[in-house]
This record gives C-alpha cells, structure tokens and sequence, in this order.
C-alpha cells in the first residue's frame, strides 16, 4: 500500500514502539504535498475561517506560541473532518521595534551601527534576519504539525499588505482621523522612537523625592516643590497652585527665579493641582510629563525641550549638555545642595515606565508625531458591542476588559522613528513647505504638482498593519476579492489575554470602519504557560521551555495533548513535564491497543466492517460509549472546553476501550464461534477508526499513523468525516449491564489484592442478586465472569446460600461471597466490613442532610432530586447488607 491510496485491509505491520520522530516528518509531508490543508476545494460547504496572529520575525517561537497554535489547529482540523470548507491563514508580522531592535544589536556586536550602514542597506540586513527567522518559524510550524493553508500566506511588509496600510492611513487622514503635531510622547532613548502607551511596562523602582525651593522674583520668599526627576527642572516654564488654595492664591501671577538657570517663572492657577498633596505646588514641565504639557497648553506656556533623542541632555540644558540624563540627575542634584535650595530628599518607591523592548526607562517627550484620532473609532465599536452585533468573548469576562479600555482609549501615537516597516505616506516639498498624504509618491507629485518632495522618515507603529490583519490577508481593499467575500468574517481568533489593547481592540475598531462588520465572531483568550511554580517563563529566570526541545523528547503528539487538554479559557496554566510524559505514555497506550486490534483484523476489508444484527454486550456497550463521547466531545470542542474534552478522551480511552473492552473482546476472538469473532472485529475496526478520528485534532501524528494501517476508505484521516451521535447506537441497557459485570469484577479483583489470591489462582464465587433481572444479566453474561474473575466454581442464584469464612463485597443489585477458607483471616475481614459500614453510614447521613435540606429541594431539578433519593436508596440497601455480614460473622 502506498501513503495516498485507499487501504482496503487492515495492515499488521505497526511496529512494537510508536516512533515519533518518523511519523511526524512522514505525514506531515504528505499532507502538504497533496494540498490537504488547502482551502477552496469544497465550493458548497460552509467556510470557516482563522487567521492566524501572526508571530513576529524576531527569533523562535516559544510555547506559548505551541498553545495557541495548537488551539487553533485543533478547531480548524474538527471543522475540517465535518465538513467546512475551513481556511487557516499563515502569515508572519515584521514586528518594526522589536526586530530592528535585534538587527541592532547582533550589528553592535559586530562594531557597527545602523547608521554606519545607511536606510538602504541596513534594511538589505533586516531583511536577510527576516528570511532566516521565516524559515526557523516555517519548521517549528510543520514540526507542531500545524494544518496551514501555505498557499495564502502572508506578510505584514508583503505589497498587498503594504496596499492596505496605506489606503487606511489616507482614507483615516482625509476623515480628519490622522492628525500630526507636537505632543508628549513615550521615547525610548536606546531604540530612538516613540512608544504607544502599551509598549510601556510600567515597574515598581525605589528612588527618591527631591524638595527644591524656588525663590519669588521680589525676594519676599519661595514656593517649595517636590520632584523625581530633578534634571527636567532646567524645562520648568512655571510652577502651578490650586485657584482655591489660600496659601498661594496672592501669589498668583508672581514670578520665580528658576534655581542653576535663573529664568523668569510664572506662577499660575490650574485644577490640575491636588491642594493636598505635597506643598500643594507643582513645577510644570510642559516638554517633558504629560499633563504638564496639558497644563501649558491652557496656560501658553513656553515648551522647552532639554534633552535629545538619546536621553543625553541638549543645548537648552546649559552646562549639562552632552551629560546622560542620570548623570546630569547626579550632578545638578550636587549643585542644587550647594546652592541651598535643595532641602529634603526623601526615600521615594514610585512606578517607572519601561520599554518594553529594550528596557531602558521611558522619557516622556515632546514631539512633532501621528496620531490617529481614537474617540470616533472606539465609539462604533462600543455601539456594535452593546447593541449585539459585536465580538463574543470567550470567557465574557473579558468583555468587560475591553470595553473599559476603548471606552477610556487616548488618542494612537503610530509614528515610529525607525527604518524598518511601513513608511508614512506623507511626502514634503521644503521649498514650499507643503506636506500631502498620498498612496504613493506619483500621487504625491500629482497633488503638490512638483518633483523636489521627499517622503517623510518615520515608519507606522507595528500594531497599525496587525489592525487590519483579518481583512488585509483575504484581499482587501479590493473589494471582488474572492477570498475576502467568502471567508471575511472569520470565524475565531484564538489569543492571549495579555494583548486585548494591543490587537484584538484594533483590529476590532480598523474592521468596523473599513468593512462594516466585526473582524471575527469570537475571540478565544487563552493565558499564559507559565512554569511549575506559575512564574511567568522569562530569560532572567532561566525558565522558560523549547516546544521544540518537548517534541524532541516526547513527540509534538504528546506536547500538543498536554497543552491542549490543560487549558482553561482565560486561565493561565503551568507547564510540567511530568504531565507531557503523562500524554506520552497516553499515545503509548493507544498505539499498543492498536497493535492488538490490527493483529486480530489481519484480512478484514473495509467493506466488511459490519456492525448491524445481533452483538454481544459488551459490542453494544462499546458503541454507545464511542457514540456518547463523540457527542459530548462536539460540544465540548465547539464551546472551547479542550480541558473537558481531553478528560472525557482520556477515560473513554484509556478505561471503557483499553482496559475493559478490548478484554472483553478477546473472548470472541479467539473463541470458536466464527460469527461472534466477525462481529466483534467490526465492532472493533469501527470504534477504533471513530476513536482516531475524534484525537486526530489533538494527537494528529499518531492518529494518521494508526488510520492507515487500519481497513479504511479515503486518502487520509485530516479528510475522514467526524464521528458524529447516531440515535440507533444507542444501548442503555448494555450499559447497565457491562456497569453490573465490571462492578462485580472489580469487586473480586480487589478482594484478591487484598488478601493476596494472585489472579492466576483460581477462586470459587457466590452470587446472590437482588432480583431476577439481576440474575438474568448475570446468567447471560457468564462466560464473561468465568474468564474474568477465573473461578473454578461459579453459583448465581437468587437462593444461594451464603458460605462459612467468605470474604464478601456489595455491588449495585447484588452480594458477592468469595469462600476462601484457609486464605481469609476472619478478624481482618470482620475489620474490613467495619470500615465499609463506616463509609456507607457516612454516605447515608451526607445524602440525609442534603434532602432535609428545605432550601436544596425547593431550588433543585426534579432529576437531581430523585437521582439522590437513588443514592440513598441504594446506599442504605449496601449497609443493611454489610451489617447483616458482619453479624454472620460474629455468629
């Protein structure tokens, strides 16, 4: 048989131990060489839709990325399997501060600075990092076993991306939504460039407060001011008091003599300033704190930058400049002691912006910068959200996170001082001093009608391309794209919570105005991995983990299962190897109960696979299982439940398949009754191809391995169709059989483990059921008993005597005696029985209180009532037994 051939009969060729390593570059290989994972090849199903968030190019994908794939793949392949025409777009972000960060710093390793380079052929360097990390990415995907659709990815600097931007950023600047102007801004000092105030972490630093007196012009006395970052004093265009503060309220409109610099400072009134807290005084620096530079735009105060793009300190800043600001920090606070005018330091914790790409301390600063207007984008997004025609959050607490935020949302700084991304279509002309925006330069020199323009320098934030990733990828804005009118709106976007403000609102607000729709219909928020001990994974802590290293030693199968069916929508979860070796040894057990089956299929084709007409029962009971959790696992997985689900596969699995059915079906296999044998092997071949159907999203590897060895039609298991709940398997009354047999069967066995009766030993065993239903099932399912609890006498009678020196059990319907005389110490079993009472008494009393519980029968269901009152029942009916035995016992 060949890879891509239907396998008619079952193959026995599976090898003792499952390879890993093998079957992953094996199949995955096949799959994208036959164009599995291609979308468009079914024009009538219904499209479903992910596009995935792309990672950024700056080095490996770590396993926080391996969740979150992993999530999304598992939808995609289920949605695959019934029936969707289901598209997983790939695509990569050029990420513009965080890679040319890492270009920067591999150049200054090698003596060299980007502007040693030159625009040009820096970019040629980040580039080539770009292709390089590309690749690293494309094999960590193929070795997740990740089902992209390779022939529509994507790149946020690609030309069709580039389109989109650049026709946002004119259509958002001809509605007045892009403005640019001077405004206090986040500067990262070591990357040169403007921050957005969600690329600042903000941090808890222990510093200091310095109390400086200014001296009123007149010499009639000083105002006190406090301050954490004296350098900037050498900005101050003004000291500001409360207009209510009686204090200050004849000082107002006075003037300072500004300490080192000795310039002329107003003082001014503004409610800005909190009366009580401090002096009541504050100095306002309207180029460098933020709501200064509000402050002196309603007062006209001078702006008066005193530092330069590299944090050192300028020509404003006198004989500091050329000074680190630190240093200056240092030195004028030196000064200013000498001077007498510094009074006080004070021990000051306080938080402390931090880039969060190269973790230098943020400087707010003054800058000519873009902006897009925020207010009018965010309110169409609230309207959609609130009248329902929004995103559904999953879980919906998060929906709250995020109105909170674009309901509070500032205005969008999206010019970066970098090379790398994509550059602001605004082109000037200095002779004139014109500036237009445009979709290119031709259109440029169109508009200013001249030829001497140059393009302005700065590049947009990275988080402007990411906005319209859902809808830029499918082809807009052409809007006859065929990709975009079939699969926009996607379906879901699986994401952390840790960028909702970053991503998820943007992409929200950008679709919203350009399409007119919402840009998915839920949004998944997964947490965090973090460690064992739930520390974030960090370089620092030395923590984090590989996905790639996992694979190596357990196989992508394995990782993907444990950081699947460990998740919790919203939750952060930890990673622990133990439980990788948990999943393993998971896929071992199914790979071994294969091998079994295939051994007992040889010659069985496809077409003989049968499972009408008379069946045993523990056939029937299998199938109803397999057709259960085939049921509830859709649920499951549609509602985003991958922790349930992965139980619910677990048990089934591992319990109802391995550990009991498969027993169960060697009695017909290797019987002598031919018809019995035939039944079963299909019984077998049908549930174990359903079984790989429903962990082929979780454990794609290994499921397709196994599929192709079993008797099978198609070409592949990511194609099979998804097991989906037939009403005619159901059988509940084999499953109430097959409970009363494993009942009594567990019973023996850890009577046996008890006493120490190796299962080997054959054992004699008494049955006395409750009823003649009881007794019936017993009577059928005999040869079952026999063989698994191996007696050498077998007595099931509603009249059995109950023998001397037994050790006894109490099952749902029935007593088990166990005569084991000369292996049983009475005094221990007698001990034992005691103990039993003890858990039944407590039983009892536990289900008496809660149905005397007035408040519990009046709220609870009908059903949840009676399913106690059942318990009850059944619990007092095992004690009256129990208590009855040891009293023969005594006798």
């Amino acid at each position: 048989m060949t890879e891509n051939q239907d396998q008619q009969t079952s193959s026995v060729e599976m090898p003792t131990t499952y390879d890993p390593k093998a079957a992953e570059q094996k199949w995955h290989r096949y799959w994208l060489e036959n164009g599995f994972f291609k979308a468009g090849q079914r024009p009538d199903a219904k499209p479903y839709t992910i596009v995935i968030p792309p990672p950024n190019v700056t080095g490996m994908l770590h396993i926080g990325h391996a969740l979150d794939l992993t999530l999304q793949d598992i939808l995609t392949r289920t949605k695959r399997m019934q029936g969707y025409d289901a598209l997983w777009l790939p695509g990569m972000d050029h990420a513009g501060i965080a890679t040319q960060t890492r270009v920067e710093q591999r150049l200054r390793e090698q003596g060299v600075s980007r502007y040693d380079l030159g625009r040009e052929k820096f970019l040629e360097q980040v580039w080539a990092w770009k292709d390089q990390y590309a690749g690293t990415i494309h094999e960590q995907w193929a070795k997740m076993g990740a089902s992209l659709d390779y022939s529509r990815e994507r790149f946020t600097l690609d030309e069709g991306l580039s389109q989109a931007v650049r026709e946002v950023f004119v259509k958002l600047y001809e509605k007045g939504l892009i403005y640019r102007g001077k405004y206090i801004i986040n500067w990262d000092p070591a990357a040169r460039t403007a921050l957005s105030d969600i690329e600042v972490e903000y941090k808890e630093v222990n510093g200091h407060l310095y109390h400086l007196q200014y001296p009123l012009s007149d010499g009639s006395g000083y105002i006190t001011v406090a301050t954490t970052r004296p350098e900037t004093m050498l900005g101050d265009t003004a000291v500001a008091v409360h207009p209510e503060d009686e204090r200050y309220r004849h000082l107002v409109g006075k003037t300072l003599r500004l300490p080192i610099v000795d310039r002329e400072i107003p003082i001014i009134a503004d409610e800005y300033v909190e009366k009580e807290f401090g002096s009541g005084a504050v100095k306002i620096t309207p180029a460098h704190d933020p709501n200064d530079f509000e402050v002196g735009l309603r007062h006209n105060l001078p702006q008066i930058n005193v530092m330069d793009e590299t944090g050192k300190m300028n020509a404003e800043a006198g004989k500091y400049q050329g000074l680190d600001r630190f240093e200056c920090r240092k030195q004028i606070v030196k000064d200013l002691q000498e001077m007498g005018v510094l009074i006080k330091i004070e021990d000051h914790v306080h938080q402390v912006g931090h880039s969060e790409r190269t973790g230098v301390v943020v400087e707010p600063y003054l800058s000519t910068q873009w902006f897009v207007k925020m207010k009018p984008l965010a309110e169409k997004a609230i309207e959609a959200q609130k009248s329902g025609n929004g995103v559904n959050f999953v879980p919906d607490r998060f929906e709250k996170i995020y109105l909170n935020w674009i309901e509070n949302v500032r205005d969008w700084c999206v010019s970066r001082q970098l090379w790398w991304g994509h550059r602001i279509p605004a082109w000037y002309c200095d002779e004139t001093g014109e500036m237009v925006v445009a979709r290119s330069e031709e259109e440029a020199r169109a508009k200013l009608g001249r030829d001497d323009i140059r393009q302005d320098e700065d590049v947009l934030d990275t988080w402007f391309s990411s906005a319209l990733w859902p809808f830029s990828t499918l082809g807009w804005p052409d809007e006859d794209s065929a990709d975009l009118k079939r699969y926009f709106p996607t379906s879901v976007l699986s994401t952390g919570y840790d960028i909702i403000y970053f991503w998820v609102a943007r992409m929200i607000f950008t679709s919203l105005e350009f399409t007119g729709q919402v840009p998915f219909k839920d949004v998944l928020i997964h947490g965090l991995v973090r460690d064992s001990e739930g520390r974030k994974m960090s370089k620092s802590l030395g923590n984090g983990v590989d996905p790639i290293e996992v694979i190596e030693k357990y196989g992508a199968d394995a990782m993907r299962y444990m950081l699947s069916t460990s998740n919790t929508p919203g939750q952060d979860l930890r990673f622990r190897w133990e439980r990788v070796e948990q999943a393993r040894n998971f896929a071992n057990k199914i790979w071994n109960a294969s091998r079994f089956a295939l051994m007992n299929l040889e010659g069985v084709k496809y077409e003989d696979i049968d499972i009408s007409g008379e069946l045993s029962t523990a056939d029937r009971w299998i199938l109803h299982r397999m057709n259960e959790t085939a049921k509830e696992i859709t649920r499951l997985i549609d509602a985003y439940e991958f922790g349930e689900t992965g139980r619910l596969l677990y048990n089934f699995i591992w319990d109802d398949l391995c550990d009991w059915y498969i027993e169960f079906a060697k009695l017909s296999l290797y019987g002598e009754d031919a018809a019995a044998k035939k039944k079963t092997q299909s019984v077998l071949a049908y549930v174990l191809d359903r079984t790989l159907r429903m962990i082929h999203p979780f454990m794609p590897f290994i499921s397709e391995e196994i599929w192709q060895h079993l008797p099978h039609s198609g070409e592949t298991i990511t194609l099979a169709a998804w097991p989906e709940y037939d009403p005619a398997l159901e059988a509940p009354d084999a499953v109430q059989e097959m409970n009363l047999l494993i009942d009594v069967i567990r019973a023996v066995r850890n009577i046996r483990a008890e006493v120490n009766v190796p299962m080997s030993k054959k054992i004699e065993l008494v049955i006395k059921p409750g009823s003649a239903e009881v007794l019936e099932v017993l009577s059928r399912n005999e040869h079952y008993i026999r063989r698994f609890c191996n007696t050498s006498e077998y007595e099931a009678s509603l009249n059995a005597g109950v023998p001397d020196k037994a050790m006894t059990a109490v099952v749902t319907g029935a007593e088990l005696f166990l005569p084991l005389s000369g292996l049983i110490d009475i005094g221990q079993e007698i001990e034992r029985l005691t103990k039993e009472l003890d858990h039944l008494n407590k039983e009892v009393e536990r289900v008496e209180k809660k149905l005397a519980n007035e408040g519990f029968v009046s709220k609870a269901p009908a059903k949840v009532i009676e399913e106690e009152r059942a318990k009850m029942a059944d619990y007092s009916e095992k004690r009256d037994k129990v208590l009855a035995r040891i009293a023969e016992l005594k006798g």
